[in-house]
């Protein structure tokens, strides 16, 4: 298993090859199905948007088995997302947590714009109320979408023992970023 710094520069060197129309489309034929029906060891775990424009597996360039990817609306914590991302922690030890928000999110929009967006929206998009109470007063979607995927990675910390013990024994590193549309590259938020 890679370490931190080795899954990190894993996943910019495959970003960058997805940004500049370089993938290399490896890991992803019959020959790989075989070699995973035993078990998976992703090297990263990646809690992303559902959105249809954002798809990790390929903006990391990753192929079967490399990454376990979690998506959820807005990438938000909820029981469902942190239970799977406890679950790749304990059982299977990948080092990295990415928070993958995204440019012009329809979650964050629709929690920014709020209103009655039905049970289960709104339920959703409380999840993101505190990245919009943490922003500054007018500020764009696209800001509260960063500050929501930092937020967001602090929760899985503080909402789960699993992955606050990991964190603090040095076994997993949490990373917010941040997914451009146009261009397809991953910002690593501070």
């Amino acid at each position: 298993m890679m370490n931190t710094d080795q899954v990190l520069y894993r996943l910019k060197s495959g970003n960058e090859r997805f940004v500049s129309d370089k993938l290399d489309g490896k890991l992803q034929n019959s020959s790989r199905r075989g070699e995973l029906t035993s078990g998976q060891e992703p090297y990263a775990i990646v809690l992303s948007c559902a959105d249809s424009r954002v798809v990790p597996e390929l903006a990391f360039d990753t192929g079967l088995g490399e990454i376990f990817v979690v998506r959820v609306a807005g990438n938000i914590a909820n029981t469902s997302s942190i239970a799977s991302i406890e679950y790749a922690v304990a059982h299977i030890g990948s080092p990295v947590i990415v928070v993958l928000g995204h440019e012009s999110c329809g979650a964050v929009t629709a929690a920014v714009k709020g209103g009655d967006n039905g049970y289960n929206l709104n339920h959703l998009v409380s999840h993101i109320q505190p990245a919009i109470a943490a922003s500054a007063d007018g500020a764009s979607v696209n800001e509260v979408v960063k500050e929501n995927a930092r937020r967001t990675a602090n929760d899985l910390q503080e909402r789960s023992s699993i992955i606050r013990k990991a964190v603090q024994d040095g076994k997993v590193k949490i990373v917010p970023a941040y997914y451009n549309l146009d261009s397809g590259k991953v910002d690593i938020l501070g």
